[in-house]
């Protein structure tokens, strides 16, 4: 009896002990972001101009601004958990071939953006560029774009507004149906301070959806992404399964391009 009682201490002492550390620790599991010099010059092939948006509190935000001769609209892409926009310039750029336009942020703690990180924070530095592009386009000609974490961000967006597309590429249910998949044996209800509801926000998207996600997937399931597919309330959805693709590569794959010009072309 006593061994029983000191396996079951030891037990709950190391459930305590990880839930604890997963608490806080989870802004650096969640975001992976890498930080830009001030005075950092982008280099790009595509023609592109850099630009900050200032929000309320004061956090000053960094965006890039891809252009094209006679654009059919603009692409404001949310991208993923990693890196800055000298990686996601490059990701984006392509995009110009279709005839369109893309502006990509830095969330905060990016690259040369700044300010402190909040799930609502996040929506609402997504909104002042969702903002600040309707200045210059008409919402019909607004495409927004997600990408793994930013696909929920983007979805938060889309159902506050009425873009024409929303288009998500390894996008999941929500963050607690990805960390219950790693971490099932904690209370992650009570833990995580992050829920991103995608499967909420969906309900309130008017437009047409997208939903690229590769089978592979180690990252996001894409039994996840399916999922969330099939909670869309509409019919005016497609959804991409690209045999093969992993979280981070589905731009290799031709199946993934032809998805990508039968929605731009």
């Amino acid at each position: 009896m006593r061994r029983l009682k000191r396996v079951l201490l030891l037990g709950l002492s190391l459930l305590f002990l990880t839930s604890f550390m997963l608490y806080f620790l989870q802004e650096k599991l969640i975001f992976l972001p890498t930080k830009l010099p001030i005075d950092h010059t982008f280099s790009f092939q595509q023609p592109f101009k850099e630009f900050f948006l200032e929000s309320s509190d004061g956090a000053k935000l960094n965006a890039l601004h891809f252009t094209v001769d006679e654009p059919k609209g603009l692409i404001l892409y949310f991208h993923g958990n990693a890196g800055d926009l000298s990686r996601w310039g490059e990701i984006v750029s392509p995009f110009g071939e279709f005839g369109y336009d893309v502006v990509v942020m830095d969330y905060r703690g990016y690259g040369k953006s700044t300010g402190n990180r909040s799930e609502q924070v996040l929506y609402n530095d997504a909104q002042l560029f969702y903002d600040y592009v309707l200045k210059h386009y008409p919402e019909s000609e607004l495409l927004i774009y997600g990408r793994s974490l930013g696909a929920s961000i983007a979805t938060h967006v889309a159902s506050k507004n009425k873009p024409n597309k929303l288009i998500l590429e390894t996008p999941f249910y929500n963050l607690l149906d990805v960390a219950e998949e790693r971490f099932g044996f904690l209370p992650l209800k009570t833990i995580l301070n992050y829920k991103m509801k995608s499967n909420e926000y969906i309900q309130h998207v008017q437009c047409p959806v997208y939903i690229f996600h590769g089978t592979m997937d180690q990252v996001v399931s894409h039994e996840s992404g399916k999922k969330l597919f099939e909670s869309i309330p509409h019919d005016h959805k497609a959804f991409f399964s690209i045999k093969g693709g992993g979280h981070n590569n589905l731009d290799e794959f031709e199946a993934y391009w032809q998805g990508i010009k039968s929605i731009l072309e």
